[in-house]
């Protein structure tokens, strides 16, 4: 047993004497390189929020000067051109907004009109589109996607003589047809391409209970398609409130122009009257501001496809 014990305890001695591995010899500076691969990560990622700091001022800065200059009277603009002054000049806004006001009704108007056709408009056709076969349905509906393809200039021309020669010239019908013509597009394709995505169970078990088309839709699809609904609405009153040149071109009276033109002629009539020109431009650019602070969601959601809060 003495022997035994002897060996064991030999043995012990020879692997305690062993000479470590290489891995283990190594584990300081092997720690040593992980402690500072964080710090070459660190420097990377402060560098992208750098850049992106700097695309966030860049992008940011021309409204901040605008807000910051509707305060000011032309003094002080003169005087202090890139920082902010005190007293702001509150009265801005009051003359900018007795300016404007005509403008910004027309604007609104118009937006909401051509919202509810476009709406009515490509809600029903992207529905027949994705849930009805009917002969020609590929034909027609590439037809629709082909016009895409046309620039709006291309039919400025022809547009404008068809106006002419229905009267509609000088009225609120000019500015409003031309915006649904155009925004039922793109409407129509991402209402068609949202309608196909919603499980078929669905209207199967709207049949089933006996519910006919125009009750689907009402019931079914209008309601599960508020995301898309959304975008669309939030892309026509964008494409509604930055047309310069189709006002321009049809409105001659003052009461019936919108707000892009209606601040070109505010810019002429008040050219040295900085402050409330900012002003104007300031109070022009809120009711976009409010739409897509409240409208993101569902803007966001229609874009990906999916129902707000549902992550799908």
């Amino acid at each position: 047993m003495s022997e035994r014990s002897d060996v064991l305890t030999a043995r012990r001695t020879r692997a305690q004497l062993r000479p470590l591995p290489t891995e283990v010899r190594s584990g300081g500076k092997a720690a040593d390189r992980s402690r500072r691969r964080p710090r070459g990560g660190g420097i990377g990622q402060g560098a992208v929020i750098l850049v992106l700091t700097a695309i966030a001022v860049v992008a940011l800065f021309p409204y901040l000067f605008m807000f910051m200059t509707s305060f000011k009277t032309n003094r002080q603009f003169n005087d202090s051109y890139w920082i902010p002054t005190w007293p702001l000049e509150l009265e801005n806004y009051s003359t900018a907004w007795h300016q404007i006001q005509p403008y910004f009704i027309t604007s609104i108007l118009v937006a909401l009109a051509a919202i509810a056709g476009t709406v009515a408009l490509s809600s029903l056709a992207g529905f027949l589109f994705a849930r009805y076969e009917f002969v020609g349905r590929g034909v027609l509906y590439g037809m629709i996607v082909m016009l895409m393809m046309v620039p709006p200039v291309a039919s400025l021309i022809p547009m404008f003589v068809l106006m002419r020669d229905l009267g509609l010239l000088n009225t609120m019908t000019v500015l409003i047809l031309p915006h649904i013509a155009s925004s039922v597009v793109l409407a129509t394709i991402l209402m068609r391409t949202f309608v196909a995505q919603i499980p078929q169970e669905l209207f199967d078990a709207a049949r089933i209970d006996g519910a006919g088309g125009p009750r689907m839709f009402r019931s079914l699809v209008l309601p599960l398609s508020m995301p898309i609904i959304g975008t669309v609405s939030l892309l026509t009153v964008i494409g509604v409130w930055n047309d310069f040149f189709w006002p321009l071109l049809v409105i001659t009276e003052d009461k019936l122009r919108t707000i892009p033109v209606g601040l070109a002629f505010f810019k002429g009539q008040n050219a040295t009257e900085w402050g409330p020109l900012f002003a104007g431009y300031t109070l022009a650019s809120l009711p976009l501001l409010l739409l897509f602070t409240f409208l993101s969601k569902y803007f966001l959601a229609g874009v990906q496809g999916g129902l707000p809060g549902t992550g799908k």
